[in-house]
């Protein structure tokens, strides 16, 4: 079972960035200048026409992060699955903890959706970073759904009282409803254990994009 966000509305539903990465220069035993590129699209950690997953229980850094791993790379697409569930403008079912089948449901839509759209920025030759709450089960599901290759996914796992702590930083209200942070990191906690797992509890938003871009063989799923 997911849970979901249930918070007011939150910023710009995709984000995509390309910019032009800086050359580097070395100076070789002849003393002439070979100019080196930096990785491009094709061989950047994450390369174009993957997939990242990123999850996470709510306030782990999800956002931030994605969209700060996003503008790291040559050419990304920022996708976050939260987007499907606001389209809803009448009759959405909030996924509280006694969730019914109608709630359900509509988490399940908002994960096909959010892998159709990952998977056609990834076949329109940008690396899509997909951001969403995905835990138990459902996160094997979700990766089941992408069809893009190579997929990777990175589990961002602060301990509660990190995720605490940030919430009480943060300046949207917290969207927890009747959730407890508790409640929310034991189903991360059994959650299997699939992609890269990090645990960001001492970690800026940077650090923690610097580790995955290192670390990026170790989130393949496939």
């Amino acid at each position: 079972m997911l849970i979901e966000p249930i918070g007011p509305a939150g910023e710009a539903i995709f984000h995509s960035r390309q910019h032009r990465l800086p050359r580097r220069t070395l100076a070789s035993p002849s003393s002439a200048t070979v100019q080196l590129m930096e990785p491009d699209a094709a061989t950047a950690p994450f390369p174009a026409g993957s997939v990242v997953l990123i999850t996470g229980i709510m306030g782990a850094g999800k956002s931030t992060v994605a969209q700060m791993l996003a503008e790291r790379l040559p050419k990304a697409a920022h996708v976050r699955g939260d987007a499907f569930r606001r389209m809803i403008v009448s009759g959405r079912a909030a996924m509280v903890p006694a969730a019914d089948e109608e709630a359900i449901a509509q988490l399940q839509l908002r994960y096909d959706l959010g892998a159709v759209v990952a998977d056609g920025y990834a076949r329109a030759g940008f690396t899509a970073v997909y951001q969403d709450i995905a835990l138990g089960d459902d996160l094997a599901r979700v990766t089941q759904r992408i069809r893009a290759r190579p997929l990777f996914a990175v589990v961002l796992a602060p301990r509660p009282d990190a995720v605490v702590r940030r919430a009480g930083a943060r300046t949207k209200p917290s969207g927890y409803g009747s959730w407890t942070v508790e409640a929310l990191d034991l189903m991360l906690r059994q959650t299997p254990r699939i992609g890269l797992w990090l645990d960001t509890s001492e970690q800026t938003g940077p650090e923690t994009v610097e580790e995955i871009l290192r670390r990026a063989e170790d989130a393949r799923v496939r």
